[in-house]
Formats: structure tokens, C-alpha cells, sequence
């Protein structure tokens, strides 16, 4: 007997579905299901794009900036054998006007430059303020407060272990001709990124009420943000001469 002619028809739907695949009788997603699929898919995507900019952020720029203050770092040290005058000369600030040495941070030796903007720090260097309080620097001889600012994280960080420094840590400032050997005497771990007191000329709120020879490390906090700033006051207790060896002070051996 032919299926196709049997009289109740169901030889014929029978034979229908038993030849369909399992998609044909697959149901298609409704709207929502679709608008899930490609909302989940989006989230995938803006994630690694997130994770990429995190990558760049926190370590690419680093490598980059790296390379530049190096780069930079080897003009000054050059100039400085070639340059036999120790006047007028020993500020110049085209290129860097020395190397800031801090143990406890593990981050080598610091490039000195003239600024704060973000132009200079995003050079893997630490920049001395002037503005809105114009840092004096040590070579002048002069009283007062030898301002600096570093980035935290991205562009070198090279402030970035600032919170393991403490009291009694010692600072040092390389120039061509001299060393200058600070100490950490207070520490404010947190304040606003408004309050320019803490780089006056005399830092009262360190304790200080009369001029003297001070430095001041400041940059953001917490890490990987830039709400608050972090501030770190040293004062200077000696100074020594460079020797033709470069012979670093007992506080970097």
C-alpha cells in the first residue's frame, strides 16, 4: 500500500517529519534571546578593550617613558663631562638638572626636569614645581623648599612605591658637582590635590616655622587614581662634593 494514500493522512506527516533534520523542527529565537546574545557578545568585546587599555596604561607607557628619560638621561650625564663650568651652567634646565636617588622606592635614579605639566611627568621623569610656589633648587644655595612631582602609575611611575618611605630614609639629589643627602622627617599620606601649602617655601604643616633646606615628594594616591595627593618632607643634612670617581654618599652603597 502507497503511505502517501492512506486515508486518515497520517502516513503522510509521518513521513514528513521523519525525513526533517533536527533544525528544521528547531525553534528560532525570539527577540529577546537575540537581544541577549548580541548585548553579551558587546560586553565580551568592551571587556577586552578594557583589558587592553589597562595593559597600556599601566605598562606600555611605562616601557615608553622608560626609554625616553633614558635617552634624556644620557644627554645630561654627556653634557656633564664635556661642561667644565660650574656656574651659570650647573642650572641649566634645557635638558635635566640632575638625578634624584631614593632607596626605599627601588626606582633607581630619577631624572630631574624643569615643570609639573603633564608634558614633562608623562616622560618618565620627576618634574620641580613653578607654579603655583616656584621650588627653589639646592645648587643655588639658597633657603627653601625643593618641590618635586612624579606619576604614581603609567609613564615611568616613578613614584609609585612612594608609601614605603619613612622617617629617617634618606633623599638624595645628584648634580654634576654635587650630592645633596636629605632625610624624611614627616609624612602626609593623604590631603587634596588643592592644598598648595604643602610646598610653601617653609612647609608648616610638616612642623617647620623657620626657613631652611628642604624637599618635598608629591604625587597621587591612592594608587591608580588621582584624587589625593601623597606627600613625603625631607631636610637636608650634608653636602658633598662629586669626586673624579662619581663616588655616591655612604647612603647609596
Amino acid at each position: 500500500m502507497n503511505v502517501a494514500a492512506t486515508t486518515d493522512g497520517t502516513g503522510t506527516q509521518g513521513d514528513t517529519d521523519a525525513h526533517a533534520g533536527p533544525s528544521a523542527r528547531r525553534r528560532r529565537p525570539g527577540p529577546v534571546a537575540m537581544v541577549v546574545s548580541v548585548f553579551g557578545e558587546l560586553l565580551i568585546t568592551a571587556g577586552l578593550v578594557l583589558g587592553l587599555f589597562v595593559v597600556y596604561s599601566l605598562w606600555w607607557t611605562n616601557v615608553v617613558a622608560d626609554r625616553a628619560a633614558n635617552k634624556q638621561a644620557d644627554k645630561v650625564r654627556q653634557s656633564w663631562a664635556h661642561e667644565k663650568d660650574t656656574g651659570p651652567g650647573a642650572l641649566d634646565t634645557r635638558n635635566g638638572i640632575g638625578f634624584l636617588h631614593v632607596p626605599a622606592m627601588k626606582n633607581g635614579e630619577v631624572l630631574v626636569e624643569k615643570g609639573t605639566s603633564t608634558t614633562v611627568l608623562n616622560e618618565g621623569v620627576a618634574g620641580y614645581y613653578t607654579k603655583p610656589v616656584k621650588a627653589t633648587l639646592p645648587m643655588t644655595g639658597k633657603k627653601g623648599n625643593f618641590t618635586l612631582a612624579a606619576h604614581r602609575d603609567g609613564h615611568g611611575a616613578k613614584f609609585h612605591n612612594i608609601d614605603k618611605l619613612k622617617k629617617g630614609d634618606p633623599i638624595v639629589f645628584e648634580t654634576r658637582d654635587k650630592w645633596y643627602v636629605y632625610k624624611v622627617y614627616d609624612i602626609l599620606d593623604e590631603t587634596s590635590k588643592f592644598n598648595v601649602k604643602v610646598i610653601a617655601q617653609v612647609p608648616k604643616e610638616s612642623g617647620k616655622k623657620k626657613a631652611g633646606h628642604y624637599i618635598t615628594l608629591t604625587t597621587c594616591t591612592p594608587v591608580y587614581t588621582s584624587r589625593y595627593r601623597y606627600v613625603v618632607w625631607g631636610e637636608l643634612v650634608r653636602v658633598e662634593k662629586v669626586d673624579s670617581k662619581r663616588t655616591p654618599p655612604k647612603e647609596l652603597r
